[in-house]
């Protein structure tokens, strides 16, 4: 058993929202390490705090008064102290005087120590803020050191934290308006290394702003390429004027991974574990993020190692989507539905119009994927003015065709508008299998490649004769997997389903099948999607579907995991089945998820020469296989030490 997530990047960090008074620091220090313990317990390594959060932020003229600056550094020596015995990064707020100034500062503490003050930058002077009348601003600083407790502490904006113990933890901090503004110092502190981004803050709630502030923070971290953890303070503020309702979040690359319940009394915790090998791996990819050091703004930041040990859990506080490629939310899957299905038809439009080409070729089996194509092809008619009659619809059934898949073929074809011809292909296989001198009886790789070839060069002839467009079908799943016969069912002129993976092949038709304009398939449709997936090529004494390919070759909505994981993160597979243990638990066991992810690692090895010569395609989402532009990869290549990392 794998010690934990920690092991594949995994780092647990919380957002806090204390339930303080104002103008006492004592208390709220309390609260601070009381909160902090729990977030602990939970094995979070990173724990921040709001702005200002050991005096309140509304103290207003307050903190003029000497005698709360003075118990808000009582405050903060009090949880340096106490967090000897907490194993965790702290990040407080408190005001802190310095060279004759005051500074609204962010103090990094843990184990005993403060490590470093990080003064905000931006200071707000309109409007309902007035900091301006109490706070100076970090560029404001004259030197690089403080003299606290005893101790010379690095004081700056120019700081940056990293953990000793997991060197790509390297966390940055900024205050509150310092997101707000055009250039964020976080987007300085990401471009010098770090990784994770902490912003406390003390934003008040207007009508629409939680919204506004929720996009702020995903779109920082999606730009930073960057964990950001961000808490603002909550209710127990003063509402004089305004009112705070305490909204915490933590994002990753673009995702909102937690938020938490704003307009809480008694004070809220939320955790999540960031994934700092994504991060790494995205980065890495993403030649335009390591680029833009190139700009005319710079900054020299002095890293500080963080001397804290980081709990080892075996699970994650955070929602790992067992199909994610296709989302939970119906809305949000309907709207990508809608989305992918457009960029399918308008890139076969694309290639009809440039061509000059106005008639579509098919060859529709009554499955899902060609399903997709036909509807697709209905659609591209749609765009481009065309009578659906200009689809050719072929089905093609051989020894193993089943009377339900042929009579959905044509009922689909009908309901589409489409022309429709069947062509059966048993003899003219028993003749190639007697020219090549192959026992038909004999249902081998022969047998069943030959239905494929034959199929697909029938798709051919009759596109020369109509001057049409062969449409493909083959999904990304079986392109990734290499289920498809070489010059038979991987060849088109143009494949619309090869951006499109499996498990979504299925919920795009399922959203089709509510559109009006295929209405008239709907009941088709629906019989299409209840049918097992199945390449139909081989005999059996039964009527039914025999040959269903989930049970060759494993369950498509394991292979799309395993496939997600590995391309759009580069993730190890020992890391990959560790996630797909903790999502598919309850329907797959352990052994045999490894089993089908050792399949999906030395099919997809073997069958990169079939890739290398794959048709044109629309590319859908951040997966993609083609070889002209996402996927480029030796044929001949090793899969041995993908193999040994899972054993």
């Amino acid at each position: 058993m794998n010690k934990g997530a920690a092991n594949f990047g995994f780092l647990r960090v919380a957002a806090v929202v204390p339930p303080l008074k104002v103008a006492d620091p004592e208390y709220n220090a309390g609260k601070i390490l009381e909160l902090a313990k729990k977030a602990v317990a939970e094995g979070a390594a990173i724990i921040v705090f709001p702005e200002l959060s050991v005096t309140g932020y509304t103290a207003a003229d307050l903190f003029q008064q000497n005698l709360l600056l003075e118990k808000a550094e009582a405050a903060l020596k009090r949880i340096q102290s106490e967090s000897k015995k907490l194993n965790a990064i702290l990040i407080v707020g408190l005001p802190l005087v310095f060279e004759g100034k005051l500074f609204n500062v962010a103090a990094v503490l843990g184990r005993g120590k403060i490590y470093g003050f990080v003064p905000k930058t931006h200071i707000p002077g309109y409007k309902e803020f007035y900091e301006e009348r109490w706070f100076a601003a970090s560029r404001d600083l004259v030197n690089k050191e403080i003299d606290f407790a005893g101790r010379k502490i690095p004081i700056g904006a120019d700081l940056l934290f990293q953990i000793k113990e997991r060197p790509e933890a390297i966390l940055g901090v900024e205050i509150c308006e310092d997101l707000w503004v055009p250039i964020p110092p976080s987007s300085l502190q990401v471009l010098n290394g770090a990784t994770i981004i902490a912003n406390l803050s003390a934003s008040n709630d207007l009508v629409g702003k939680a919204d506004y502030r929720r996009s702020l923070v995903i779109q920082q971290s999606a730009r930073g390429i960057c964990g950001y953890i961000y808490t603002s303070c909550g209710a127990r503020e003063s509402t004089t004027d305004v009112v705070f309702g305490g909204q915490a979040m933590i994002a990753e690359n673009g995702s909102l991974l937690a938020e938490s319940e704003r307009f809480s009394r008694s004070g809220e915790i939320i955790i999540s574990d960031l994934d700092l090998e994504h991060l790494s791996t995205d980065r890495t990819r993403t030649t335009s993020f390591g680029e833009s050091v190139r700009e005319p703004i710079k900054k020299d930041f002095r890293v500080l190692t963080v001397d804290v040990s980081v709990k080892v859990t075996p699970l994650i506080k955070r929602k790992i989507d067992s199909h994610p490629f296709a989302p939970f939310n119906q809305n949000e899957r309907n709207k990508r539905a809608e989305e992918i299905f457009s960029i399918q038809s308008f890139g076969l439009a694309k290639r009809a119009e440039h061509s000059g080409i106005k008639k579509f070729v098919i060859g529709v089996s009554g499955g899902l994927d060609s399903a997709l194509a036909l509807l697709v092809a209905a659609k591209t008619c749609g765009l481009l003015g065309l009578s659906r009659k200009n689809i050719s619809v072929f089905t093609l059934p051989g020894f193993a065709t089943t009377k339900r898949t042929k009579n959905n073929a044509y009922k689909l074809a009908k309901a589409i508008g489409a022309s429709f011809e069947e062509i059966d292909i048993t003899d003219t296989c028993l003749r190639h299998f007697k020219d090549i001198g192959h026992d038909s009886k004999t249902q081998d790789l022969v047998f069943q490649n030959a239905q494929a070839r034959y199929r697909t060069m029938i798709l051919m002839d009759k596109s020369n004769q109509s001057g049409g467009i062969v449409v493909g079908t083959g999904d990304l799943s079986e392109i990734a997997l290499g289920w498809n016969t070489f010059t038979g069912d991987q060849i088109s002129h143009y494949n619309v389903n090869a951006g499109v993976p499996k498990t979504l092949v299925k919920y795009l038709v399922e959203w089709a099948s509510g559109q009006k304009e295929f209405s008239g398939a709907r009941k088709v449709l629906k019989d299409i999607l209840a049918t097992p997936i199945s390449p139909e090529l081989v005999r059996s004494h039964k009527k039914d579907i025999t040959q269903k390919t989930e049970d060759l070759i494993g369950p498509y909505e394991l292979h799309d995991f395993f496939l997600y994981h590995f391309l759009r993160w580069g993730s190890c597979p020992k890391k990959i089945l560790f996630l797909a243990e903790r999502v598919f638990d309850e329907k797959y066991p352990r052994l045999v998820i490894k089993k089908w992810l050792r399949i999906f690692l030395e099919r997809f090895f073997k069958n990169q020469w079939k890739r290398s010569v794959m048709p044109d395609g629309p590319k859908v989402g951040s997966v993609a296989l083609s070889p002209r532009g996402d996927w480029r990869m030796p044929s001949d290549a090793e899969v041995r030490i993908w193999l040994e990392d899972l054993d």
